[in-house]
């Protein structure tokens, strides 16, 4: 249950690895209630960034909560270590590499901050709107979102020969003239 929730909430919040283990549960929740959106303050730039708690993410939080709240922990994702009041960066990535294995693919290939950008690069797909994964992301700088997506001259390309600004007519017409 732990697992899914942080997976869940780790595709949805967007957020870097130290960003997502630190998440306490008041900012995500209203008492027993996950919210729909929550926002936090990223350590990286000190600014806040809003996410969405999809319904799969608050169903998975839900399913947890009567367990973590046995332990008294403030944090989603405590340490059992009591040195730590949350899991390290560390424990998050071999929670991902483990999670890369179980569903066959190479562990060497993703990490910790492919959870990050799987939902903003996936918005930008469908959207094209670099702007709203710009501010989903928190970037202060458009040139930081371009890179961040990879986003190459091709794929610009792509998207603006799908774009029709007027109706052409058939090319059939146009050779009768």
């Amino acid at each position: 249950m732990r697992d899914l929730a942080i997976f869940n909430l780790a595709i949805d919040s967007k957020l870097r690895a130290f960003d997502l283990v630190k998440l306490r549960l008041d900012d995500i929740c209203s008492g027993t209630i996950v919210r729909r959106r929550a926002t936090t303050i990223q350590k990286k730039t000190g600014r806040a960034v809003q996410f969405e708690i999809t319904e799969q993410s608050r169903r998975s939080v839900e399913a947890w909560l009567p367990m973590l709240r046995t332990t008294g922990s403030r944090y989603l994702v405590p340490s059992r270590l009591h040195t730590s009041p949350h899991i390290s960066t560390r424990q998050y990535a071999r929670l991902v590499h483990r999670w890369v294995e179980s569903a066959g693919l190479e562990s060497p290939s993703y990490g910790t901050h492919s959870m990050r950008r799987t939902k903003a690069s996936r918005i930008y797909r469908k959207t094209g709107n670099l702007r709203a994964v710009q501010l989903l992301l928190g970037h202060t700088k458009l040139e930081s979102t371009v890179r961040y997506l990879r986003i190459e001259v091709d794929d610009a390309l792509n998207m603006a020969e799908q774009i029709e600004l007027y109706r052409r007519p058939p090319a059939s017409t146009l050779l009768s003239r």
